[in-house]
């Protein structure tokens, strides 16, 4: 875990400590897994990953967590590419290239693209409150498997 992944473990506990939810083990391994995560996992991978650590935690106990993770804004829910949600751990703005083949979904940045949402506001005259970009292709991955295909 980096100093970065620290830090946000912390103000994420903190925002539930500010909010009245209990920090229970369970809790903060969810949280945990999802700040180190970079594949925005589904509940069953987050669960899968977790269940050596806590053999009594169910399926459902990882999606009521990250159902309240996601009221107090700390997670994101993704639903697109396949036909389970993912969840991200939100941090600064970024967006999604997705995988049309695999569901793989990888993080990028791109600051320019916050001109747009005051570009929107200025000639709509909307009150922009956040965006959402996703660009589709192919992952190197299964580019790879249909080059060895043909």
């Amino acid at each position: 875990m980096t100093v970065s992944d620290n830090q946000q473990l912390k103000e994420a506990l903190d925002t539930l400590k500010q909010t009245g939810i209990r920090i229970t083990p369970q809790r903060h391994a969810i949280l945990e897994y999802l700040i180190n995560s970079m594949s925005h996992p589904t509940a069953d991978e987050i669960y899968k990953a977790l269940e050596g650590k806590f053999p009594n935690m169910s399926v459902a106990t990882v999606y009521n967590n990250l159902r309240v993770f996601k009221e107090v804004g700390l997670v994101k829910e993704l639903t697109y590419g396949d036909a389970s949600s993912r969840f991200d751990f939100v941090t600064s703005d970024h967006y999604h290239v997705i995988c049309e083949q695999c569901g793989k979904i990888v993080d990028f940045h791109y600051p320019g693209l916050d001109e747009v949402e005051a570009l929107a506001a200025h000639v709509t005259g909307f009150k922009v409150d956040h965006h959402r970009m996703e660009i589709y292709g192919t992952c190197p991955d299964c580019q790879e498997k249909a080059r060895q295909q043909h």
